[in-house]
């Protein structure tokens, strides 16, 4: 696996260091890009859904986190009661650590656990303040300004 210096954009860039410690997290998240499998969905102009299969994970292994625009999802394996012989074993056991990067104003309005599927909704609440508004457009003022001259 290659490693990336993302250091000469912190130097020469002003303003864009959200975006190099984008780029640095997509090259670090790259190595464990398969597991657990996800699914990313739209389902309105500002909802979306993701659906992670955690099959074999009981809800009290399952840790949700939202920091930020950072969301972390871990899965914590306990320790199996009896030691088991597999004359095959193909269903992962193990631990995970997944991390989305959220943009802004995305936060997480709920999660559940239904058939193995792990259901995390976000939406996307814009502040009124940074929402498009009309503006009304007066001549009062240029006549007033006329009529004195």
């Amino acid at each position: 696996m290659r490693n990336y210096d993302f250091s000469p954009l912190f130097r020469s860039a002003i303003g864009f260091d959200r975006l190099a410690r984008l780029a640095e997290h997509a090259a670090a998240n790259n190595g464990n890009a398969s597991y657990p499998p996800y699914n990313i969905e739209l389902l309105g102009e500002n909802r979306y859904r993701i659906t992670m299969a955690v099959a074999g994970f009981a809800m009290e292994e399952l840790e949700i986190t939202s920091e930020g625009e950072k969301l972390l999802i871990k899965g914590v394996r306990k320790e199996p009661d009896a030691e088991r012989q597999y004359l095959h074993q193909g269903i992962a056991e193990r631990g995970f650590e997944r991390t989305f990067q959220l943009a802004d104003h995305v936060i997480v309005t709920g999660a559940n656990l239904q058939h193995g599927l792990l259901n995390i909704e976000l939406v996307r609440e814009i502040p009124e303040a940074m929402k498009a508004r009309k503006i009304e457009i007066s001549t009062s003022r240029l006549l007033e300004a006329e009529t004195a001259e």
